[in-house]
């Protein structure tokens, strides 16, 4: 019935639009271009695959403007009835019905931002670049609208007298607490300011991930002489030849960079002036040019505390931390600060002995950035007797997927992955599986999206095409991204150990939104505090090591041989290893961007790395040897809005994790009972209830650092 019901309103609204151009004699064709429109365009309605999985190949990049423009119309038309309602407000009539509300806008918006990320091209990010500041005035349009917000003021005042559940009252709480955050009680002259600052945000937000993207050409590392690449391995100078051919560069190798300071390939290449080339490509990226993001930086940073000010706070920091469970910018100095003397001692002893190494090489100069992983490497090699390249011989990415990943789900929740291939995929190196419950319930549809290639950002991150809702009747269709390097043509694709832990990672926040258990969409799944929504994937890194995980899936990709003992015993033992470097550029990068975000709207910013030098070593963290993990050109989590002053969040979110793993370990470790309480407590909840209550309600108290501590060997 509501499928018929919006097909006719798209019907109906499409023809008032064609009625003011069409000519009145031929009526009846008029009705056949408008009735064309709406089967040719497949956002229009709702997909008939399975969850109202998207239908990929009908998707074309012309249907998303269309389903944008007439997405935001049809919502507006939905606030304005509920806002101008002249029936007493009611949870009803005015939470349920917002809840229910912007249909088609969502639909299509899931889908092309989604798209944007992982299969970009031109005419999507022209659409980005046009599309941004028109939703951030949709959003302003809805969130200053005083009549509607007046109902929604009039019943958060009421609230204990409507004999709501627990969910209704979050529900009513929240709800209320976006619309006061959002300015809905400024002045008109106060609204007038904010909506230019939101548009220009996003605006700026939008060129900055664009810039970033296109510098993911811009800095790719062309080698002339295969010679240069002393050190990679066979498959790798195939996969840099490849890359270079489709770049345009046949016959030499090309380095893709990714979207950290530090490159992964640094650890191999024994060529140094050819590492200082790699490195000085990722950490001077978004500096110059047409892709300049420097002045883009400094005025993001300066618009958000303007925001703030307008809003009442003294910063962004103090206005985004609000609703976190850190709630104040101190909370997270203080915890950074007090791990900051250990973490700085142990990268100076780590220091001392890749120093030692370089010297015992012969080498005659001082450690930089780009030696740190290269000599690393031969100190765990040298201290293990480890070597990373026969460790990946054993992690073969199909093998790591099903034999570890999803066998860990099914021991822990009972639940097992299905794969779909009549489901259509957005790229050919997407796959799509239908994830049951014990019972045999269909629970969802997972996308696996693993693989590096052209017009992906970089990083690694979950998502969803429908978001899980029982006012809705919907079911989660979630997707996991990655940027994993892949096999050479008809080779299999070995993955590093740190790929490992990622893929459970992710997957922990893709099951944030297959098993939500949730009535009202905007409390279901991942829509938790930024502290809070890294500790449910957190908590699944550590089964990758799990004694009876890795004897699962750590098999030779060759002759399916387990991992030796002693070889798996210096893989669990190495992991603690470097963890002084790996804490302190994650840490550098946390307090970058808290500075950022505690910056007053009279400061003036100048340069962005005098900046960033300055806020280093305020808080004595500026070893040069070890720069921060993203720096401020390419900081995508903080400057690219959706971590902006949390990027914290991903060590307060650490501490739960490694507190609830280590519970779960002390009683019984792979077990149905503690997957089921996990599972309960933690993932079914969303946000609808307090998370700190939800995590005791899991664990029976609040948690301490003594588990982080030891995770990190700095115990």
């Amino acid at each position: 019935m509501r499928k018929s019901l919006i097909a006719v309103a798209i019907t109906s609204t499409l023809l008032m639009t064609a009625c003011q151009q069409m000519n009145t004699s031929a009526p009846q064709q008029a009705v056949s271009a408008t009735e064309q429109q709406v089967v040719a365009n497949p956002f229009f309605v709702k997909s008939e695959l399975q969850y109202q999985a998207p239908d990929f190949t009908q998707i074309k990049d012309e249907h998303f403007m269309p389903a944008f423009e007439l997405g935001m119309q049809q919502h507006l038309k939905e606030i304005d009835a509920i806002a101008n309602n002249p029936a007493p407000a009611t949870f009803e009539n005015t939470f349920v019905a917002m809840e229910r509300s912007g249909e088609l806008l969502t639909r299509v918006s899931r889908v092309f931002f989604n798209l944007v990320g992982t299969d970009s091209n031109a005419e999507r990010r022209q659409i980005q670049k046009t599309m941004a500041p028109k939703l951030a005035g949709h959003s302003d349009n809805i969130n200053l609208n005083p009549k509607l917000f007046e109902r929604v003021e009039t019943l958060y005042n009421k609230r204990d007298q409507l004999g709501l559940d627990s969910e209704q009252l979050r529900l009513a709480e929240t709800t209320y607490k976006n619309f006061i955050r959002a300015g809905a009680k400024l002045s008109d002259a106060e609204k007038k300011t904010i909506r230019a600052l939101n548009a220009e945000h996003s605006t700026l937000t939008t060129q900055f991930g664009q810039n970033l993207l296109q510098e993911t050409k811009n800095i790719q590392v062309i080698v002339d002489d295969v010679a240069e690449l002393a050190g990679l391995s066979d498959s790798q100078i195939r996969s840099a030849a490849a890359s270079a051919k489709a770049a345009g560069h046949d016959g030499k190798y090309a380095i893709n960079i990714t979207n950290t300071t530090r490159q992964p390939i640094l650890a191999s290449l024994d060529n140094r002036e050819l590492r200082e080339r790699v490195w000085k490509a990722s950490a001077n990226r978004a500096q110059s040019g047409k892709t300049d993001n420097g002045k883009i930086v400094a005025r993001l940073a300066t618009l958000r505390a303007e925001k703030a000010q307008l809003l009442g706070y003294d910063n962004w920091a103090s206005f985004g931390l609000e609703t976190s469970m850190a709630k104040t910018p101190q909370a997270v100095y203080d915890m950074l600060g007090s791990m900051v003397p250990a973490v700085v001692e142990k990268t100076k002893v780590e220091a001392a002995d890749i120093q030692a190494m370089i010297k015992a090489k012969g080498g005659n100069f001082e450690l930089q950035p780009w030696d740190w992983a290269y000599y690393a490497d031969l100190v765990r090699q040298d201290k293990y007797n480890l070597d990373e390249a026969e460790v990946k011989q054993y992690f073969e990415f199909d093998r790591v997927l099903n034999d570890g990943v999803f066998y860990t789900m099914g021991k822990l929740f009972n639940i097992s992955f299905k794969l779909r291939p009549d489901l259509p995929v957005y790229h050919e190196d997407v796959k799509a599986y239908e994830v049951f419950d014990a019972n045999g319930d269909s629970l969802a549809i997972f996308y696996a999206d693993y693989f590096a290639r052209d017009g992906k950002r970089g990083g690694a991150w979950m998502s969803s095409f429908v978001g899980q809702s029982k006012l809705l009747e919907q079911k989660p269709v979630v997707v996991n991204v990655m940027n994993i390097p892949k096999g050479p043509e008809g080779e299999k694709t070995l993955v590093s150990y740190d790929n490992v832990t990622t893929i459970f990672h992710e997957l922990g926040h893709g099951l944030h939104g297959i098993f939500s258990d949730v009535k009202y969409p905007s409390l279901a799944g991942t829509a938790v505090s930024r502290d809070f929504v890294e500790f449910p994937s957190t908590f699944q890194e550590d089964w990758a090591a799990h004694p009876q995980v890795i004897a699962n899936y750590a098999k030779h990709y060759k002759t399916g041989e387990p991992i030796p003992k002693d070889l798996l015993d210096k893989v669990i033992a190495s992991r603690s290893f470097n963890q002084g470097f790996d804490t302190l550029e994650y840490m550098a990068a946390a307090l970058l961007d808290m500075e950022w975000h505690t910056v007053s709207a009279s400061d003036k910013i100048g340069d962005i790395n005098e900046f960033e030098h300055a806020a280093l070593k305020k808080h004595g963290v500026d070893i040069a040897a070890v720069p921060p993990r993203y720096k401020s050109a390419f900081f995508s989590h903080s400057m690219g809005g959706g971590y902006s002053a949390g990027y914290y969040a991903y060590m307060w979110s650490e501490i739960l994790a490694a507190d609830a793993y280590a519970y779960v370990q002390a009683n019984g470790g792979l077990t149905i009972e503690n997957g089921d309480n996990f599972r309960k407590n933690i993932l079914a909840v969303g946000n609808s209830k307090n998370l700190m209550d939800a995590y005791k309600a899991f664990r029976g108290q609040e948690p301490t650092t003594d588990a982080l501590l030891i995770r990190r060997g700095l115990k």
